[in-house]
């Protein structure tokens, strides 16, 4: 499967986040917990460079909890900050204010020897399209203050936003790379659903899903579907086809239904917690 995706708005998105970077004193990067490195842009390294930051593991609740943990030491000792969150129902929201505090107390102080008190932290958020960057913005400030869909690519203005008096947030596009050095890293996007499903093979990915969870989950696709588990991949997307109804006329299998199921319920954390890459 050969993936390459990148829309022309995303290379003016990065010509403006060099030109905006220079206002902040801090880069908030949103990565998908289910994939921490497919999901970052490694543009923003350098971008940041000489910037406070903080990476928000978004969608904590459907990544498995103990890899979870595994990529927040590893990126703390790569020097992030990191806050484990679900942007949807707001948990570990809350704990993000006393984070930027911290991960931008040389900054504070320095105001304060200054004779600068209460400078609100300003702050960009980043991330790739569909990682959930608008839906966090609207928790974390308690109201729809930024535009959100569940499209790919939907955020396309800049906005500042006053949160409270200590922080306030430039709102940015999200950007992905202009192409994946590694195939592996497009097919788990796309399983995630960060590239239009429009431009894929479904079957292909469910494929490709199926067979890496016999490998690191073993048992839980056979558990959610109620199907023998195969050691071909193939095999358990006909028998989950045949289990869930998804037979075209003459009793032959619809294996791109099937596939679009199994794509559904893995997005919304129906099979289980489940990471696509380990640290």
């Amino acid at each position: 499967m050969n993936l390459q995706w990148y829309p022309g708005h995303m290379t003016k998105a990065k010509r403006m986040m060099q030109e905006d970077i220079k206002l902040i004193d801090l880069v908030i990067e949103l990565l998908d917990a289910r994939l921490p490195l497919s999901s970052r842009n490694p543009d923003i390294d350098t971008l940041g460079q000489g910037k406070s930051r903080l990476i928000l593991l978004n969608k904590a609740d459907l990544a498995d909890k103990s890899l979870n943990d595994k990529w927040e030491e590893w990126f703390n000792e790569k020097g992030f900050f990191v806050v484990q969150i679900n942007s949807k129902n707001g948990s570990g929201i809350k704990s993000i204010n006393g984070v930027i505090q911290q991960a931008c107390s040389e900054k504070i102080e320095r105001d304060r020897r200054r004779g600068i008190l209460n400078r609100p932290v300003r702050a960009m958020v980043v991330g790739i399209p569909n990682v959930g960057k608008s839906t966090f913005i609207n928790a974390y400030a308690g109201k729809a203050c930024a535009k959100t869909g569940n499209k790919p690519g939907v955020t396309k203005g800049k906005q500042w936003i006053r949160l409270n008096k200590n922080v306030e947030l430039l709102d940015t596009p999200g950007i992905l790379w202009p192409k994946f050095e590694d195939k592996n890293v497009g097919l788990r996007l796309a399983m995630a659903g960060s590239i239009r499903d429009e431009i894929l093979n479904i079957d292909e990915l469910a494929l490709e899903l199926l067979k890496y969870l016999h490998k690191e989950y073993p048992g839980m696709t056979g558990i959610r579907f109620k199907v023998e588990e195969s050691e071909n991949p193939l095999d358990t997307l006909k028998s989950i086809a045949q289990i869930r109804g998804c037979v075209l006329k003459g009793g032959e299998s619809d294996l791109s239904k099937a596939a679009s199921i199994i794509m559904e319920e893995f997005r919304n954390g129906k099979i289980g917690r489940i990471t696509l890459e380990k640290p």
